[in-house]
């Protein structure tokens, strides 16, 4: 086994391979003076099997070149297996037609992994689960579900606790956490008049005394989770905490969730922290390198992966 990590998130590749206990494989991955893109694999890698760790964050563009030219170069320096690892997949949003004359992206960024030479892919909580089906390869998609349960339980009394699922699409995820848990579930529903703005509308479920925890695959302006967290403690809740495995942060969201009433953010290290995030009062990282560590020890020996759902 191979691990290979370009620049998006190296810190969470050193964790998967310390976990591993197996060395980062020698790779210059770098930029010409025009900002091309250049990979050049320093290790041999004919019949291995290579596990890339790249996430699709922002810069988005960016970090997609280079994780399809490392794709590239491993093909063409025989490598027996290439598996994609995207702790983020990227353009995720973009999963069907929104309007007349638009994109599916997320499908896109799929054939052009598939095209680049990877022959699986590894991520987790893809923001739809049908993405999956946009891959004509093995394609595992893990949940971060464990992570945040083992860090709820050792901070809350399951019998306070109630999962709230920020909108009706989240709603699969927010009922297999609370019957994980054990707890009662509610659901704010919103509307979204335009893209980035949402509004509060009514919440399905009685929070009242109750300790709020919102789930979420992503979390980009933070103006839901936001929004959804005053409506709580307005409906007499008795604290809000939101639970996001992608934490994009953009903008200014970052102060936007200190200003808010929201107890805590909790995201993973599936996206790298920013300095503002850093810093923040209000913001704490859990690490999903033990789970993908896990997950590619798993794929490497053929065994099951869906035990760790």
């Amino acid at each position: 086994m191979k691990i290979l990590s370009c620049n998006s998130n190296r810190p969470l590749a050193e964790a998967i391979a310390a976990y591993l206990d197996v060395p980062l494989t020698k790779a210059d991955v770098r930029r010409f003076a025009d900002m091309e893109v250049f990979v050049e694999i320093g290790e041999n890698v004919r019949g291995e099997d290579v596990f890339v760790i790249q996430s699709t964050c922002f810069p988005a563009n960016d970090n997609v070149m280079e994780l399809l030219v490392a794709l590239d170069a491993l093909r063409r320096g025989s490598a027996r297996r290439v598996t994609a690892v995207l702790p983020y997949y990227g353009y995720a949003r973009q999963d069907r037609k929104s309007g007349p004359r638009t994109p599916i992206s997320a499908k896109l960024l799929a054939n052009l992994i598939t095209s680049a030479g990877a022959d699986r892919v590894l991520t987790i909580d893809l923001h739809a689960g049908q993405i999956q089906g946009f891959f004509d390869i093995p394609t595992d998609n893990l949940f971060a579900a464990p992570v945040f349960i083992e860090d709820i339980r050792s901070r809350y009394d399951n019998g306070q606790v109630m999962i709230v699922s920020p909108d009706v699409g989240g709603v699969v995820r927010a009922r297999s956490m609370a019957s994980r848990l054990d707890a009662d579930l509610a659901i704010i529903d919103k509307r979204r008049p335009k893209a980035g703005v949402s509004e509060v509308m009514n919440i399905i479920g009685d929070v009242k005394d109750r300790h709020c925890i919102m789930v979420d695959d992503i979390v980009d302006s933070g103006g839901t989770l936001c929004n959804a967290a005053a409506a709580l403690i307005e409906s007499g809740a008795l604290s809000v905490d939101a639970y996001v495995t992608h934490g994009v942060l953009s903008g200014g969201a970052v102060s936007r969730v200190a200003a808010s009433p929201l107890n805590s953010l909790v995201t993973t290290d599936s996206i790298p922290a920013t300095e503002a995030v850093r810093v923040a009062r209000n913001v704490r990282h859990l690490s999903v390198a033990p789970l993908l560590g896990e997950a590619i020890r798993r794929i490497n020996e053929e065994r099951s992966v869906s035990t760790l759902f």
